[in-house]
C-alpha cells in the first residue's frame, strides 16, 4: 500500500500543482495595473517610435530639449543641457533629477509618470501635447546621453 501523504508519494500532483499555481500566479501579475518600474527607457522609447511611424532622431530630440519653440522656457531650461546632472524647476527651484537614464536609474521606467510629465512639460514648453515622434526623438536624445 502507497502512502500518499507526502509529495515525492505523488509527483505529478505536485507537478502539477506547482504548474497552476504558477500559471495563476503569471495571470494576476499581467493583471495588475502599471506601475514604479513598469518599463525601461528603451520600451518607452520603442512604444513612440511605434506611435511615430518613423525611426526617433537623438539629433533632433536634442535641438527640441534645447529650443525655446516661441516660449520662455526650453526642456533645459529646468533639465540642464546636456541633461545628466540635477536640474532644477525654473519657477520654483525645486531640484530635478537628471533625465538620462544613464544617470538616473529610476528615469523613464514608470510608464504613467512618463506619460504625465510628458504631458505637463510639452504644454509648459511648447503650449500643446507633444507628438509621438517628439516624444521618440526626446528620449532618443536622452538614451544617447553615455557616462
Amino acid at each position: 500500500m502507497h502512502s500518499y501523504r507526502t509529495p515525492s508519494a505523488r509527483p505529478h500532483l505536485v507537478r502539477t500543482t506547482l504548474t497552476a499555481l504558477a500559471a495563476v500566479a503569471a495571470s494576476l501579475l499581467l493583471a495588475m495595473p502599471a506601475e514604479a518600474g513598469d518599463t525601461t527607457p528603451d520600451a518607452q522609447l520603442q512604444r513612440w517610435t511605434v506611435a511615430a511611424g518613423a525611426p526617433a532622431s537623438a539629433e533632433r530630440g536634442r535641438v527640441f530639449f534645447t529650443s525655446k519653440h516661441g516660449g520662455e522656457w526650453s526642456c533645459s531650461s529646468c533639465h540642464n543641457a546636456p541633461p545628466t546632472t540635477e536640474g532644477k524647476h525654473a519657477s520654483t527651484n525645486k531640484p530635478i533629477a537628471p533625465m538620462a537614464p544613464a544617470f538616473n536609474a529610476k528615469a523613464f521606467t514608470d510608464e504613467a509618470k512618463v506619460d504625465k510629465w510628458f504631458r505637463r512639460n510639452c504644454k509648459d514648453v511648447v503650449s500643446r501635447e507633444c507628438s509621438a515622434a517628439e516624444k521618440a526623438d526626446v528620449l532618443a536624445y536622452l538614451i544617447a546621453q553615455k557616462r
